[in-house]
Formats: structure tokens, C-alpha cells, sequence
């Protein structure tokens, strides 16, 4: 896999160059971007192109439905620098706006999804994409975990480079996949189910493993104890995953009453009537050691329900992880978003990964299909 920043700059200038960005944000009430750090981390390529004088053509997926727009991203990325937007995909608008591009422009195109073809990786379509340029430039690590036809399809057809967030991503997880001990791995978030893969080769390769948030749950269940109607998986963890020497789970919860009321206390002690949304202090005061001698920290997933509130015990997680001499790597849109809700300076946590789900098969397998056709 070749970086852009690999490219000569006199092959740069002048060249249309399709940069595939992953600027899948979420959008406010008001249809403003709630949360830019992808977009800030995206600029980088997008900005390093221009300065070199490339015609930049960016294309992105947002949202879940197809109607959803670009054109708040685009009104962030003007902050940046001159990108013209452009509401449509590979019509005449987009043809025409792209044929008429001068050295350093920008042009940013409309949500690839509105075209069933993209998530078909229909050739067409990658086609299509492809003749808008002179080189491709991969810089969707969030979605490089999918075979989509702006991901794979459009490699297949032009010189193709990774972006420089791409590398910086592959380089980081890189080393999370073969950790400096002693290393310490966090894991929360739910669906024990699609995540057993991975603690297993986590166990394999880190000295300890944390899980929490919701696939606690499913370890408490899996020993017996009491979980009320907290979230639960379809797969509980096995007998050699929760009995590993190198396991760890929380030794106390917060526990919520449906009044609403919280209430922390050990696994054992949760009511029928309750549910389980967060750690608990005696649960920290365990991690303290483990994180103070860590060489290497992972960490994707936050130990609460911080959307409603509970984000009390990622805080003081983050704070620990924040005053240790760890190499940290963080993931996972939910825990990036509690950690900056908790107000710890994301600059002292190490590298924050823009993947959630394209983060963790990485960890797992080792490659992605965005990353192998770039090989």
C-alpha cells in the first residue's frame, strides 16, 4: 500500500484526483455537523492535494437514508478552505462541474448512497466515479471495512494511493495488533456475539483485557448473576473466554430502578427491576494499577450509557489514561464522543482512531477490503 505523500509532486499538480473521505457525521436538529472530528481529520489529504496544486473531486457517504445531504459537511469544510458543492453525484451537474475545475480546485460531490449502485459495488457505477479522475485516493478508513463500489470498485480502475489519515490509521493499529507490554486492552460497547473473535485474540495478545458497557452484561449473565432487564447479546461469552486468567469485568455496576434512580452496587446485589448502566469507583480503583504500568493502552468503548448520562467512570478512566506513559490508540465513535463530553484534552489520549467497526476487524484480521485493494 502506497501514501499519496509518496506521489512527486509534479505528478500531483494539475491531475483530477477522486478522493474517497469518510465525512459520515451526525447532523443537529438544526442541520448543522454536531461532531467535526472526522472532518478535521479529513482535511489533511484534501489540503495536502490542493496545496499541490491537484483538482480535488471529494466524494462521501452520510447518514443511514438515502435523502440525507453532504451540503452541511461542505458549509464545515468551507471554514477550511474553497470547496464547491455540488448536489449531485455523477450527473450532468457534477460532469460539467469537474470538467471545468482549475489547478487547486475543490469540488465536493452529493451522498454516494443516494445511488443504489454504490453499496451493490455495481462496475458501473465505480465507472462512472472513476472517469471523473486522473488517480484515486483512498481516505475512508471508517469505511474501508466495506466492499462499496467508491471503496473497491474505483481502486480497481485508476493508480490508487491511501490517504494520509488512512496511513496514520493502518501504521496505529498496526502496533495495536502486536502491543509493547505490559499492555491493557479496554472493550465495550454490545453484541457480544460479533466482537468474541476479537477478545479472543485479544487475550492472546495483550496482558490484560477489560470488557465493559454492555458485553459485561453478557459476562455477568454467563456466570449466573442477576442482570435485571439490562441489554443483553444473542451469544453469551464461553467458559474460556470469562475464565481466563487475563479476563477482567467489572467487580461493581451502577445500577438504574425504573424511577430512574441509580444506585451502584455489586453484580450480584442488581435487582430484577433494575437495569445495569455503568461501572463502578471500586471497579476504576482495579483498573488504576493495570493502566499505570501499561506500555500500551487500547481502549474502544465507553463503560456506561454515556448518552443519558452515565460517562461519570469513562471520565476517570480517561483521566488515568490521559496522566500514564502509555501509548494509547482509541476507537469507536461512541468512546471518542464520551471522552470529549468528559472534557479530557483529547491531545494527552494518544492516537483517536475515526474507525468504529473498520477499527476493530482490523484489530482482528489484520486487513480491510479498502485496505487489500490499495495492495
Amino acid at each position: 500500500m502506497k501514501c499519496i505523500d509518496e506521489v512527486p509532486d509534479s505528478e500531483l499538480k494539475g491531475k483530477r484526483v477522486l478522493v474517497r473521505s469518510d465525512f459520515n457525521v451526525p447532523i443537529g436538529k438544526g442541520g448543522e455537523v454536531a461532531d467535526r472530528y472526522r472532518i478535521e481529520r479529513g482535511w489533511k489529504t484534501l489540503q495536502y492535494l490542493r496545496k499541490r496544486g491537484a483538482k480535488v473531486v471529494i466524494i462521501s457517504h452520510i447518514g443511514r437514508e438515502r435523502e440525507e445531504s453532504l451540503e452541511p459537511v461542505a458549509r464545515v469544510l468551507k471554514e477550511f478552505g474553497p470547496v464547491v458543492f455540488i448536489a449531485d453525484i455523477v450527473g450532468p451537474a457534477a460532469r460539467g462541474a469537474v470538467s471545468a475545475m482549475r489547478k487547486g480546485d475543490m469540488l465536493m460531490l452529493e451522498n454516494l448512497r443516494r445511488d443504489l449502485r454504490e453499496t451493490e459495488n455495481d462496475p458501473s457505477f465505480a465507472k462512472e466515479l472513476a472517469s471523473f479522475a486522473d488517480i484515486y485516493v483512498d481516505d475512508a478508513f471508517a469505511a474501508a471495512h466495506r466492499a462499496h463500489a467508491s471503496i473497491v470498485g474505483v481502486a480497481k480502475l485508476l493508480p490508487s494511493y491511501a490517504g494520509l489519515l488512512v496511513c496514520d490509521e493502518v501504521r496505529e493499529i498496526d502496533a495495536a495488533r502486536e502491543p509493547e507490554h505490559p499492555s491493557f486492552a479496554i472493550l465495550g460497547g454490545a453484541k457480544f456475539e460479533t466482537k468474541a473473535p476479537l477478545i479472543k485474540l485479544l487475550l492472546e495478545k495483550y496482558d490484560n483485557v477489560f470488557i465493559t458497557g454492555a458485553l459485561a452484561n453478557d459476562v455477568f449473565k454467563a456466570r449466573g448473576l442477576p442482570v435485571g432487564h439490562s441489554l443483553i447479546s444473542k451469544e453469551l461469552p464461553s467458559e474460556d473466554i470469562h475464565t481466563s486468567p487475563r479476563f477482567l469485568a467489572p467487580i461493581d455496576v451502577t445500577a438504574e430502578d425504573k424511577s430512574g434512580h441509580a444506585k451502584v452496587k455489586k453484580p450480584e446485589e442488581v435487582g430484577d427491576d433494575e437495569r445495569i448502566v455503568d461501572a463502578g469507583p471500586d471497579t476504576v480503583a482495579m483498573l488504576v494499577p493495570l493502566i499505570a504500568q501499561a506500555k500500551f493502552i487500547l481502549w474502544n468503548g465507553p463503560t456506561g450509557i454515556y448518552e443519558e448520562g452515565y460517562n461519570h467512570y469513562t471520565q476517570q478512566i480517561a483521566e488515568l489514561a490521559a496522566g500514564s506513559k502509555a501509548k494509547i490508540v482509541i476507537g469507536g465513535g461512541d468512546t471518542i464522543a464520551a471522552i470529549e463530553a468528559t472534557g479530557v484534552p483529547k491531545e494527552k489520549l494518544g492516537f483517536l482512531s475515526t474507525g468504529g467497526g473498520a477499527m476493530l476487524e482490523y484489530l482482528l484480521k489484520g486487513t480491510l477490503p479498502g485496505i487489500e485493494v490499495l495492495k
